[in-house]
């Protein structure tokens, strides 16, 4: 793997593939999710999605194209073991191995994530990701990939936001599968710390000179009175919950329970061993930053005792998600995620916005909030990177308008405009200034490389 800057896009199975029982393929337990009434906005269904599954060529082409040569997708579970367990899908894993080809004809580096929420229904009937069994299904889910695709794939990322699917899915019930409550949030926190340490380990066991990491999502947090002793104690729970959870457990470091003492209901579920098993060293990290989020103490809220304060009550400028659009958000958590010693490298593996794309009557998507939005992170990135911090890449979120999760279709992160009715694509003006950015800096680069090779050998030749 070269030590130079990753300019890449990021996507996701359930969100673009479409396919829904195509070539074998069973349900997820999104497409269960989306069944039930007023779960997801308008009650849009990933049946379709970008129907990425029939397009994927053209795709690839697009981002050919654009000259963006690093592409972030990931596996749907069901697709290559549709009950989860038992039964390969050949005809499903064989898609997956057609995409890989597809990326390296065209000079496209493949970055493969192993799950990026699309758990297999047949095992949410069996508790998911509440039962230890789990452990077992997802290693044996990650060799089977690993031994389809490690011979050409060498970029591999394990699980996308833990904290957001175990959260969201497993407590709040507002994600897939729709649980609610400590008893299932608790072991399947503990289960998913366990699975992102092996997955590691499996990946980097069976693939010669692999590359491998995780993701995690990630916030800056912000006092909503900075002066307020009990708003400082609130910021250091959040962040503790939304932005320590994991990848402390992973380096040893353990669940932070100091500042979460509610965690420490996780012995329950777990047995002798476990704390070498949540353990394991990756190649890279990967950060998945969007905004900041601003907290107070509440007494109403019962376990932390802190409460976020939405952007919309705020009055700042936010997205159509009400998230505050804050860059400095990313270069805080880059510094943030570089005071660990055990990280080596850094990617943003997501950063993008949501707003209201509108096209003109010359068939144009001007969106110049998001061009505003992707100039004003990057330069952030940027700066970390000029002050000497680990960043290794960035990859924006996403390539293609998809399906987001309960929103729907309704919020629209692409730098490339889809319309669902016809499938037909159309490069926004995002998608012009991201192709123009990375071929500015590429040119940058290598006029540097160009005068540095220049002044080696005139000092070499008056040393002769």
């Amino acid at each position: 793997m070269k030590d130079e800057f990753v300019w890449g896009v990021a996507t996701s199975a359930y969100q673009i593939e479409g396919g829904k029982f195509a070539d074998g393929k069973r349900a997820s337990i999104w497409d269960e999710f989306c069944k039930r009434k007023n779960k997801i906005q308008h009650n849009h269904k990933g049946d379709h999605a970008c129907d990425f599954l029939y397009h994927y060529k053209n795709d690839i082409q697009l981002l050919k194209h654009l000259g963006i040569d690093n592409f972030r997708f990931s596996i749907s579970w069901p697709r290559v073991i549709p009950f989860g367990d038992g039964f390969i899908n050949h005809k499903g894993l064989d898609f997956y191995d057609r995409l890989v080809d597809e990326c390296l004809k065209n000079d496209i580096n493949p970055w493969i994530t192993l799950y990026h929420w699309d758990l297999p229904h047949a095992l949410e009937l069996k508790g998911g990701w509440t039962n230890r069994d789990i452990i077992s299904w997802f290693n044996r889910y990650t060799e089977v990939v690993a031994k389809k695709l490690g011979d050409r794939v060498k970029n591999w990322m394990v699980l996308n936001e833990p904290v957001v699917f175990t959260g969201a899915g497993y407590y709040l019930g507002v994600h897939a599968p729709g649980r609610k409550g400590e008893s299932n949030y608790f072991p399947a926190l503990h289960h998913t710390a366990i699975c992102q340490a092996q997955g590691i380990k499996t990946l980097k066991e069976l693939i010669k000179d692999s590359h491998v990491g995780t993701t995690f999502s990630c916030s800056h947090i912000s006092p909503m009175n900075a002066n307020s002793e009990k708003d400082i104690i609130a910021v250091n729970k959040v962040d503790a919950l939304i932005n320590r959870l994991f990848v402390e457990p992973l380096f040893g470091y353990g669940y932070p329970i100091h500042e979460l003492p509610f965690l420490s209901r996780l012995e329950k579920y777990m047995l002798p061993g476990d704390n070498k098993l949540i353990k394991a060293t990756p190649d890279f990290i990967g950060i998945q930053n969007y905004t900041r989020e601003v907290v107070k103490h509440s007494i109403i809220q019962p376990v932390l005792k802190a409460k976020i304060v939405d952007a919309k009550s705020r009055n700042v400028e936010s997205t159509v998600m009400n998230w505050e659009v804050y860059p400095e958000s990313i270069y805080e958590m880059i510094k943030k995620f570089n005071s660990y010693r055990h990280i080596s490298k850094i990617y943003v593996t997501e950063n993008g916005a949501a707003f209201k794309d509108e096209v003109n009557s010359n068939g144009e998507i001007n969106d110049e909030k998001r061009i505003k939005y992707l100039r004003d992170y990057i330069g952030q990135v940027l700066r970390a990177k000029e002050e000497g911090m680990k960043i290794n890449g960035y990859f924006l979120w996403s390539l293609l308008d998809n399906f987001e999760w309960s929103e729907g279709f309704a919020p629209r992160f692409g730098i490339v405009h889809v319309n669902y009715k016809n499938q037909k694509r159309t490069i926004k003006n995002s998608g012009y200034w991201y192709s123009d950015f990375i071929k500015q800096i590429k040119l940058e680069e290598m006029e540097k490389q160009k005068q540095t090779l220049q002044e080696v050998m005139s000092v070499s030749e008056q040393d002769f």
